[in-house]
């Protein structure tokens, strides 16, 4: 899942950049150790930013070893993250961007940002921006979690599909994914990621959102 004109890569820090690059990474694949004593997901807070920051920080740089330039790579700093995010939280892009927080205990280990779809098919759609964990604390079910509330904010913005762009290499996310409903829907794309002109393959996938019972 990602965005071109919302990446909060290091060269470019405005605003509307820290709700984008919606890549899956590090998100929770599966919850073989079981339940987590005060798991929640919650809407995020300004005061969050440095948390959000350094998660974000920690998993693109692991997803993005050996696909990007190591130069490349290294630029994923938490300060970046951290400023495009407060800036962001600060002064949201619309009422239609959210920023939610998996956490446990106090502790912020996992984000998801959900916005509106800006795909020229995506009217109806929201896009997951971005879904990532903390490496430590995977497969304790926060993946899951921040994916059922981002599917739930997307419902209550009467959006009627949810949509995530991908690395095209990036199989264990799209399993993921896939195994919570979204399937590729046939799009793809080359987004540029650096400043350089540096190029991923993406693939999206989908899946429509019905209305909840009652």
């Amino acid at each position: 899942m990602a965005h071109d004109e919302q990446t909060p890569h290091p060269h470019d820090h405005s605003p509307e950049h820290a709700h984008g690059h919606g890549h899956d990474h590090g998100a929770d694949h599966g919850s073989d150790r079981g339940p987590v004593a005060d798991a929640s997901v919650r809407v995020a807070r300004v005061s969050d930013a440095p948390a959000v920051g350094l998660v974000q920080a920690v998993v693109y740089r692991e997803a993005y070893a050996g696909t990007l330039p190591d130069e490349v790579v290294a630029q994923f700093e938490p300060r970046v993250f951290t400023n495009a995010w407060r800036e962001s939280l600060t002064n949201s892009p619309s009422r239609d961007h959210l920023l939610l927080v998996a956490c446990a205990g106090e502790q912020v280990v996992g984000l998801a940002a959900v916005g509106p779809s800006t795909d020229p098919d995506g009217q109806e759609a929201a896009e997951l921006l971005v879904l990532a964990v903390h490496p430590e604390a995977r497969r304790q079910g926060h993946g899951s979690r921040l994916l059922h509330a981002a599917v739930d904010t997307a419902r209550g913005r009467d959006r009627h599909l949810l949509a995530a762009w991908v690395l095209a290499d990036d199989d264990r996310t799209r399993a993921f994914l896939t195994a919570a409903g979204l399937e590729t829907d046939g799009a793809h794309r080359e987004r540029v990621i650096d400043a350089d002109g540096t190029t991923a393959r993406e693939v999206r996938l989908s899946a429509g959102l019905a209305p909840e019972d009652g």
